[in-house]
Parts: C-alpha cells; sequence; structure tokens
C-alpha cells in the first residue's frame, strides 16, 4: 500500500490530495481562483502567484485531514507539479513540497501536468464499475484537452507514450476562452459556451472543421482559423446590423456552431487514431473533457466501434492533485529510484511529456 500526497499548483487551483496505490482516491481538495480572475477575462500570473501563496497551507492541511493522515511519516512519497504551466505558480508548488520533503525525508516525485492529466483516468471511484476492468489494457489513445493543451497521443504502458499529434496553434480551451470573450459570454468560456449553446441552433451559422483531411496533418488540430471565422462572422453580422454581444440568441447560435465543430474534429481525430492503431481503449481527459457534447459524441462514436472509452467525471477533468499522484505512483512504478528528484529540483514553464 503507497500513499501519495501530491500538490498541484501549475495555473491557478491550489490543490493538494492524497492517493492510496495509484487509484484509491483519499482526498482532493481544490481551491479555486475562478472569481479573482474573471475581471481580467482570463488567468493574470501574478495574481495566481500570490494567491497560491496564500492558500497553499490551509489546503495541504485540509487534504491531509481529509486523508485521515496526522503525521507525514504516515505516508510513502511526495509528488509536485513541476511543468508545464505558470513558473511562478509553479514555484509555489515546489517550494512547498521541497520544504515538506526535507523536513520528512520522503521522496520527491516530480510530475509532468500532463501525464498528471493522463492518470485521471485511473483513478477508481467505484470498483465495481465496468471501467475498471479495461484499466490496464494498452495500446491507449489518449486525448488531453485543456485551456493550455491539445494532444493526441499513443500510449504504449505505463509512462510509454507517442506523440501523434497536437495543436499547431491555439489549444481548444484557448479557443473556448477567447470565442466567449467575442460573443460576451463570460469567463471561463467552456462553461458560458456550453450553456449558451444549449439554447442555440448549430445550423444557422455553419463554421469550418480545421484540418479535417488526412495527410501529413491527420491528428493534429489548429482552432486559430476557427476563431477567426467567428471573428469575421460577428463582423460580418455587426455590417447587417446585428451587435451579436447584444443579441442573445445570434450568439447562442454562434456558440453551438462553434461548439459542435470544436466536438466534432476531436472526436475525429480521435477515434481516427485509435482505431488506425488498433487502440484497446480510448481516454479524453483535461478540463474540456468537462463539455457534455464532447463527451456525449465521444461516447456515440466508440461505443459504435466497440471501443471502451473513459472519462474523469467532472471534479478530475479540471487541474486537481488527485491525478498528480496517481501519475506519481505509476512513474515510481516503473521507473524506480530515477522517478525522484532531490532538493535542487526546479520548475519548467514548457516542459514536454516524454
Amino acid at each position: 500500500m503507497t500513499r501519495i500526497l501530491a500538490i498541484e499548483t501549475s495555473c491557478d487551483e491550489t490543490a493538494a490530495g492524497v492517493v492510496e496505490d495509484g487509484r484509491r482516491l483519499l482526498s482532493n481538495v481544490v481551491a479555486s481562483q475562478i472569481d479573482l480572475h474573471r475581471r481580467f477575462g482570463g488567468v493574470f500570473p501574478e495574481v495566481a502567484s500570490r494567491q497560491h501563496v496564500l492558500a497553499i497551507h490551509n489546503v495541504v492541511r485540509q487534504a491531509l485531514d481529509e486523508a485521515g493522515v496526522a503525521r507525514l511519516d504516515q505516508l510513502d512519497g511526495l509528488a509536485v507539479t513541476h511543468g508545464p504551466g505558470l513558473a511562478g505558480s509553479l514555484l509555489v508548488g515546489v517550494n512547498t513540497a521541497k520544504g515538506m520533503a526535507f523536513t520528512s525525508g520522503l521522496p520527491l516525485l516530480p510530475v509532468n501536468h500532463l501525464e498528471g492529466h493522463v492518470y485521471s483516468n485511473w483513478i477508481v471511484l467505484d470498483e465495481t464499475d465496468p471501467a475498471v476492468a479495461h484499466l490496464e489494457e494498452f495500446p491507449v489513445v489518449v486525448l488531453i484537452v485543456s485551456g493550455g493543451h491539445t494532444e493526441l497521443l499513443l500510449m504504449t504502458g505505463h509512462c510509454r507514450y507517442q506523440r501523434l499529434g497536437g495543436t499547431l496553434d491555439d489549444a481548444a480551451g484557448e479557443a473556448f476562452d477567447k470565442v466567449a470573450r467575442l460573443l460576451g459570454l463570460g469567463y471561463p468560456g467552456g462553461p458560458a459556451i456550453q450553456q449558451a449553446a444549449e439554447r442555440g441552433d448549430p445550423s444557422r451559422y455553419p463554421l469550418p472543421r480545421p484540418l479535417m483531411q488526412a495527410g501529413e496533418h491527420r491528428y493534429d488540430f489548429s482552432f486559430s482559423g476557427l476563431k477567426t471565422a467567428v471573428l469575421n462572422l460577428t463582423k460580418k453580422l455587426a455590417q447587417e446590423g446585428i451587435q451579436v454581444q447584444e443579441d442573445p440568441q445570434v450568439a447562442a447560435d454562434i456558440a453551438a456552431s462553434f461548439q459542435a465543430a470544436v466536438v466534432e474534429v476531436l472526436v475525429a481525430k480521435t477515434v481516427d487514431a485509435a482505431q488506425a492503431f488498433q487502440a484497446r481503449r480510448v481516454c479524453i481527459c483535461g478540463g474540456v473533457s468537462a463539455n457534455a457534447q464532447l463527451r456525449q459524441m465521444a461516447q456515440e462514436r466508440c461505443q459504435a466501434l466497440g471501443l471502451p472509452l473513459h472519462i474523469p467525471p467532472l471534479f478530475l477533468c479540471t487541474d486537481n492533485a488527485a491525478m498528480i499522484a496517481a501519475a506519481a505512483f505509476h512513474r515510481w512504478q516503473v521507473m524506480g529510484e530515477q522517478a525522484l528528484a532531490d532538493l535542487s529540483l526546479d520548475v519548467h514553464a514548457n516542459l514536454p511529456l516524454t
């Protein structure tokens, strides 16, 4: 039995959690900063790092209390996100974990934030769930889709990845934020667009599906052109006397069309990769995987092909520390001592998943 406390501060969520054996959730505490950043229409890095400093102690203490951990020597290791992310935010988490490792003597496990998202798919909330039977089946096609990342991976074993493709410009979540701003729907963009799209008609303003053709970019994504198409549409409508931000129905129709385009591209390329590489199952993770239409379409396409699909519950889609603990456990199992770091551990704002 291996218990790991993890800390995650890569962006604007201060999070800590304890996971046992890489799958059993003992605690998962997240202090959100959404209300602080809403006034800026996006994450303000300096505000984020300062808020992490204010919140980190209480978040870690709560995570330990909820897990029933009275002393650090009841843990087996400390994990922390060391990249990618905002450097100032990452430093708060890494320095906190280093201080705890120094005082306790516990092993320190640095984790890539993207690998954390991958392993959110290995956390088991219900051992009777049929999906548990597929956890150790490889290869797996994994779509990581979030505010800062859109990556399509072939996972051939624990911590073994082949990058199939990724975004050439904007990540999907970034595009949601920018389009929501264009339409006057608020921040964060993902939930705002989903809510507006529920009352919209996706066929009223058809939008392009970027890079859907086969070829060298078969598994790549590009959402910048789609965002520009929405911008040009709003300008065209303005010339016709329609101010999108003042017309809720027009904004809802554009939101529905935009959401449909993004979801279709994401699902089509993921399912295509799963078939091409004979995947045993498909995993989708990251903040955008909370989108209801994405979850529904992915389920329908995978079910039609007899492909098991796993998408984490909503609270594990967005940034959290439980996923970091799960990733740390599996990397420790695979790499042994090579998975550990000493107190010289630094942060890496741009850290590829290897």
